[in-house]
């Protein structure tokens, strides 16, 4: 009886161990890795710094020549001014464009007059670091950098489940009440 109490005992410290492992392997997975990539005028920029003024954060991987990607990209840019009255939030497209490719990424950008950072990630460092299989995917970064919520492939209106994810993690900015017009007399 000692022996078989000693045993189970043993068996909760090993199931509390492992449990322990994979919730920490679980969170740390949440995160952006510690990468730093180059947006597309030439910059460095790290990674899991994306959310260091505490902005929710829609990290959004695509590739120039990813239909749906385009699609998604042009849907969000059409309501681009709304959201950001809506709420706080930031978007990094992130490009997986190799070789000659990688150098469409600016005028794509240009062309389309996008107002967020675009970043090139020509060696899939993220796809690999994440475990990325297919494009385009989307990621919602609360303010901590923590991964809330991600999804992959596009179809027309799906950016709006995005909208509210964000509205969900983000402040709700505070709006300075119009300036009124002194009367003249």
């Amino acid at each position: 009886m000692d022996t078989l109490m000693k045993t189970n005992r043993y068996l909760k410290l090993l199931c509390a161990v492992f449990m322990a492992a994979f919730v920490t392997l679980t969170a740390s997975a949440q995160r952006l890795p510690k990468l730093t990539l180059t947006d597309i005028r030439g910059n460095s920029v790290c990674l899991d710094t994306l959310c260091a003024d505490g902005r929710p954060v829609i990290v959004d991987v695509f590739a120039t020549w990813c239909h749906p990607c385009l699609r998604e990209l042009a849907a969000i840019h059409e309501v681009w001014d709304e959201w950001q009255e809506e709420a706080d939030v930031r978007l990094v497209a992130i490009a997986i464009d190799e070789g000659q490719n990688a150098s469409k990424v600016r005028p794509l950008a240009d062309r389309n007059g996008w107002k967020w950072q675009v970043l090139l990630d020509p060696n899939s460092q993220l796809t690999r670091a994440l475990g990325i299989q297919s494009i385009p995917y989307v990621m919602v970064l609360d303010g901590k950098g923590n991964i809330a919520y991600k999804h992959l492939g596009y179809t027309d209106g799906a950016e709006e489940e995005l909208l509210e994810k964000v509205k969900e993690l983000s402040t709700t900015k505070e709006k300075k009440p119009a300036a009124r017009k002194a009367k003249k007399k």
